[in-house]
């Protein structure tokens, strides 16, 4: 059998991969009395006059919701949210496995902007803290916005913790080359939540203290996004007040000869071996599409790459937001952060990139199994919301 239909046995035979346990024995009557009634109305009462005592009488600490309405779900698009459930069901097993943090998958039956932040916010109060994931752009833009007075983390992971992968591994990237960080000459294909959010993390864009990198081409389906289409959505327009400081036109081939970089938050099978030859000498390509990346490591290589990372597990240099997000909720949950902010992203990074102290071109981020990432990512967090 192949993956999908190990896949498949391995759903139908655990039909589901989370569940819920008990903390507590519920064995006598005393266990009762504990548990439940009648001694339950004191941690009751104390909540109703302190709410904050939610977070130690409760599981409201540790515990986040995953929220999609399965409008991006992986590289299979709008399936909505039924279809979605082994995606979320997969984050939650993450955050447990990695950060020890109890999450929940609740695929919502809507798509309207409107009705997600008001389901959010009724649900919000048992959770704490919010992990939006695979809803499609530009939506999801305005849904993590309109979170951020939640008073909990609301942490939209497509966007931001691919971002913060991405930042690490293209520093010890361009240590690896021998490359300045700042001048770096990036092409991006993809212009959805994740390729917005690398791009604004590289050009420090809302990072105060970050390093921005010099110039990032951003590219479509129909090609760079320059100032002369009229065929851009307000998302795109906000694009150029950031990218493509010369106003570059054409398809990406056009604006990828020379590039130093090329990410790919888009579909498979784009590039050959003969376009990477047209980039800058010993270039870096982090093709992450999935399951099938822009184009393959063997064949980028061949092309002259210096380092190529993908989103796959079967690859080395595994591009994936599993070393970005149990850290940083755990850091932030124990923190008592009410937003995950700039600093924090940073510091998230800056923590990845330095777990590996002497990048090669097999090894310019942390193995997506590392157990002890999320540890060093939290800590990271937790000082910089404490700051």
């Amino acid at each position: 059998m192949n993956v999908y239909e190990r896949s498949v046995a391995l759903h139908e035979q655990v039909r589901g991969k989370i569940g819920t346990l008990l903390k507590v024995r519920v064995e006598s009557q005393e266990d009762l009395s504990l548990a439940y009634s009648p001694g339950v109305a004191e941690p009751c009462r104390i909540i109703a006059k302190d709410p904050a005592a939610a977070n130690r009488l409760t599981l409201k600490g540790n515990t986040v919701a995953i929220v999609s309405d399965g409008s991006a779900v992986l590289g299979l698009g709008n399936i909505g949210p039924l279809a979605a459930i082994p995606v979320m069901e997969g984050k939650a097993a993450l955050f447990k496995r990695f950060a020890d943090i109890d999450a929940f998958p609740i695929c919502l039956d809507t798509q309207i902007v409107d009705e997600i932040v008001e389901t959010v916010r009724r649900i919000a109060p048992v959770f704490g803290g919010i992990n939006l994931e695979d809803i499609s752009a530009p939506r999801c833009f305005e849904v993590e916005e309109r979170l951020q007075d939640l008073g909990i983390p609301v942490f939209h992971d497509d966007q931001h913790g691919t971002a913060i992968v991405v930042l690490a591994a293209l520093i010890n990237a361009a240590k690896l080359t021998g490359r300045d960080f700042s001048s770096l000459r990036v092409v991006m294909n993809g212009a959805g939540a994740a390729g917005v959010a690398i791009a604004k993390l590289l050009r420090g864009v809302g990072y105060e203290g970050a390093t921005p990198v010099r110039d990032i081409v951003m590219c479509d389906t129909k090609g760079a996004i320059h100032s002369a289409r009229i065929d851009l959505n307000a998302s795109k327009i906000e694009i150029l007040a950031y990218t493509n400081i010369e106003d570059e036109s054409g398809d990406l081939l056009d604006v990828l000869a020379g590039a130093d970089v090329f990410i790919g938050v888009s579909s498979g099978g784009l590039l050959s071996a003969g376009d990477i030859r047209t980039m800058a000498p010993n270039p870096i390509i982090l093709a992450m599409a999935n399951p099938e990346p822009e184009i393959m490591p063997e064949e980028a290589y061949k092309g002259g790459a210096a380092v190529v990372g993908t989103g796959r597990s079967d690859f080395p240099n595994q591009v994936n937001n599993v070393l970005a997000f149990p850290g940083i909720f755990k850091g932030a949950l124990a923190a008592g952060a009410k937003q995950i902010t700039p600093k924090m992203k940073l510091a998230a990074a800056y923590a990845l990139a330095a777990c590996v102290e002497t990048p090669t071109n097999r090894h310019i981020i942390p193995h997506a199994l590392d157990a002890g990432i999320a540890g060093i990512v939290a800590g990271a967090v937790h000082k910089a919301a404490q700051a």
